[in-house]
């Protein structure tokens, strides 16, 4: 199968495995730029299927949908790392242009293979061990001591697939909770502050980073993104280089999200890595000069990469999560929206469900207290 693609300096046609909110805000800023979009989503009107150019029903990892995306695009790119990275080295191979490579997100997708390819590259992050029985987590708890993460390797996110083992009694609760899955297990980092980064490559090559910004999880979702993060020039430093460092030794163009645990000697370690734009960059569509959705058309198409400069002192993003089963547009959002400097974004799905990611509200200005004040109340209207 050949695959027509234009030269990756101007292609005009983008496919988009996923449809999701991270899909649906790729396609806007694609729209914007003059691109024709096409998604493939499972669902019917899907976030994304929403506002691009066309939608194909079918799954992330469905190959037929996946195909025929790939014919009607100049360049595929994904918008969650749970695809059929085997067809996406097989179009790719077939003469598809694919971004970010297909190899990076074979990497990526498998925690235990990321953590490999960062010690790897001598890149910091904390010390792990494949798992199968509990014999084997036991082992490791002689090793790494307690508290102890058991995760699985594949299909996990916003702590999903995670489970901590505080006592030796924990372990086959957590194996009955993850059964059937392949795991491993890492050790628990003590840090001051969890810390987020995104760095966009080019096809040129061409590498720049956005502020480091302070992520606050609850429940292990992540609840509020602070821009900048209120830390040392040093340890800013060091996140900035191994955030570069990470995105210099993967293959393929994009934006990369990459989470950071700071420690309190100011050292930096790597927790994941994201192959796409990620949830804490939301804050760059009002707050940079660039948002870090056209940064990764931008990126994936051969374009300048553009400039990652913050417009503004402050800002912060704050997730809106469903927190009943009902309609997907919340209630008191006019309330909200009357706040000064406030931005509430909603993805379009039609079902709130409890812990469902529903949209999200960025404030700007001068400082960081006062633009949390803003988003906590602004949150605080919502009732969905």
């Amino acid at each position: 199968m050949n695959y027509r693609a234009t030269p990756i300096t101007r292609p005009l046609r983008i496919g988009i495995v996923g449809g999701g909110q991270l899909g649906r805000m790729l396609t806007i800023s694609a729209k914007k730029m003059g691109f024709i979009v096409a998604v493939t989503d499972p669902t019917p009107e899907s976030p994304a299927g929403q506002v691009a150019d066309r939608q194909i029903i079918g799954g992330y990892k469905d190959e037929k949908s996946t195909r025929e995306l790939a014919k009607i695009s100049d360049v595929l790119t994904v918008d969650a790392e749970f695809v059929n990275d085997e067809v996406l080295q097989k179009l790719e191979d077939e003469g598809a242009v694919i971004h970010p490579s297909p190899k990076t997100i074979t990497v990526i997708k498998d925690k235990l293979k990321q953590k490999e390819f960062l010690t790897s590259h001598h890149i910091p992050t904390a010390e792990f061990k494949s798992v199968t029985s509990e014999k084997d987590v036991e082992e490791a708890i002689e090793i790494f001591g307690l508290p102890l993460l058991l995760k699985a390797r594949t299909d996990a996110y916003d702590g999903k697939g995670n489970f901590v083992i505080h006592e030796k009694s924990d372990i086959s609760k957590g194996l009955e909770k993850l059964k059937n899955r392949s795991l491993y297990v890492e050790t628990f980092v003590p840090f001051t502050l969890e810390l987020a980064i995104m760095v966009a490559r080019n096809t040129k090559g061409e590498i720049t980073t956005y502020p480091v910004v302070e992520t606050i999880h609850v429940e292990s979702v992540c609840d509020t993104v602070m821009a900048p993060a209120s830390i040392s020039p040093r340890a800013k430093k060091n996140a900035e280089d191994i955030a570069i460092q990470v995105v210099d030794k993967l293959d393929g163009a994009g934006v990369f999200g990459i989470e950071m645990f700071l420690t309190k000697d100011d050292r930096v370690l790597i927790n994941e890595i994201a192959p796409r734009v990620h949830n804490s960059g939301h804050y760059t569509t009002e707050a940079c000069i660039t948002s870090q959705f056209e940064q990764h058309i931008r990126a994936i198409t051969g374009m300048p990469l553009g400039e990652t400069t913050m417009l503004v002192k402050a800002a912060v993003m704050k997730n809106i999560l469903g927190e009943k089963n009902g309609d997907g547009i919340p209630e008191g959002l006019e309330k909200a929206e009357k706040i000064p400097k406030t931005f509430i974004h909603m993805y379009g799905k039609k079902e709130s469900r409890p812990g469902r990611k529903m949209g999200h509200i960025t404030v700007i200005g001068e400082t960081i207290e006062e633009c949390l004040k803003k988003a906590n109340m602004a949150r605080s209207f919502l009732v969905i």
